[in-house]
């Protein structure tokens, strides 16, 4: 094989390949160390798996037998933090060290990438369908089954994500045939990149879709119903959707067009195809704006980040136990219901009187 041929011959195929498409030639002097830019870059990414591993451990410390909207952001935030890990790997593996790879831990080193941007988009889709056939169906369906059931979607998700991710380290690639690869990502099928692409651009579409038709029927309903908490729920829903779509197409469309412009450019022809760095940092970004749109909004998930803080403070020694916040579930049907109680005025309250009922005003728009 080409392969095989090219380590018989002690040839650098990685080093090739960014010769051959021109990539080399646009090197600069400060992309061969960390550099101030690069140095930027990566606490940015350390930010983000940071934030992404509080939000992901509070949902499963509080939150995880809860309603199916969990399991949904969850997967997001999983997927999010997957893109800051893979992200700090690339940057510390680029540079000169991008030569001292082989092909397969080259594909390994990009093929991440690829995997968390699918398992986010199918997660948004996911997220996006449920909130949809939750409005439309007239049946409502039983909490329990409809979390196993996605939960079982979420598992194919990710082996889906996996399985895109992981094509061109199975074959999908342009080792030993140069013409047909890409500039940016010279080892790279531009056939790979422009299917991704494009799948991901109508994935993107379907989410627009579905959530301006779950705007429509909750403008409906609120003009139905006349009543104040209608319409301020559904100013509620659109500021939402509207950040939303506007994190995601803001931060994702550059690279896509980027990604567009090299699959139809020839090869040695591109001259300002030059770098990935800005617009990939771009797109990291909504990898550290989904937990804010997608959990902070959810009254339920900062309490439970506050919980979880609170408890590690306690450990470290920084907080008294007293004054540790918990969340008390409260399970009556398919209600959301969380409150957060002082320990020890909590016990001293339900010794002294009965507690008076909460309200189950809480509920997850974002």
């Amino acid at each position: 094989s080409c392969l095989e041929l090219a380590a018989m011959r002690n040839v650098n195929i990685v080093l090739q390949h960014y010769n051959f498409t021109g990539k080399l030639s646009n090197r600069q002097a400060g992309d061969e160390g960390m550099g101030l830019l690069r140095t930027a870059f990566v606490i940015i990414s350390c930010i983000i798996i940071l934030e992404n591993l509080l939000v992901f451990l509070a949902i499963l410390r509080c939150l995880r037998a809860r309603r199916w909207v969990y399991s949904c952001i969850a997967s997001i935030t999983l997927s999010d933090l997957l893109a800051g890990a893979a992200y700090l790997c690339n940057l510390c593996l680029s540079g000169r060290k991008t030569f001292q790879l082989s092909p397969q831990l080259w594909f390994l080193r990009e093929g991440t990438l690829f995997m968390a941007l699918a398992a986010s988009t199918f997660s948004l889709l996911v997220t996006a369908i449920e909130r949809y056939s939750a409005m439309v169906r007239p049946i409502a369906e039983n909490e329990a089954s409809k979390t196993r059931r996605l939960r079982g979607l979420i598992v194919s998700c990710w082996l889906l994500a996996f399985i895109i991710g992981l094509l061109p380290l199975l074959g999908w690639n342009c080792l030993c045939h140069l013409s047909a690869c890409s500039v940016l990502l010279p080892l790279y099928s531009k056939n790979y990149i422009l299917f991704s692409v494009v799948m991901f651009s109508i994935i993107l579409l379907g989410i627009i879709g579905l959530y301006i038709s779950i705007l429509q029927l909750v403008q409906a309903s609120s003009r139905q119903t006349s009543s104040r908490h209608s319409r301020k729920r559904s100013l509620r829903l659109l500021k939402t959707v509207l950040m939303i779509l506007g994190a995601f197409i803001i931060c994702w469309s550059p690279l896509f067009v980027l990604l567009l412009l090299d699959v139809f450019c020839e090869t040695r022809t591109c001259a300002h195809l030059r770098s990935l760095d800005w617009t990939l940092a771009l797109a990291m970004l909504n990898s550290g704006v989904n937990p804010i749109i997608y959990s902070l909004r959810s009254v339920e998930v900062r309490r439970a980040v506050g919980s979880l803080l609170c408890c590690c403070c306690v450990r470290l020694g920084l907080c008294e136990p007293g004054t540790c916040l918990v969340i008390t579930d409260i399970n009556s049907g398919s209600s959301t219901e969380s409150s957060l109680r002082y320990r020890e005025s909590f016990r001293s309250a339900a010794s002294a009187r009965p507690r008076a009922p909460l309200s189950s005003n809480s509920s997850m728009m974002s």
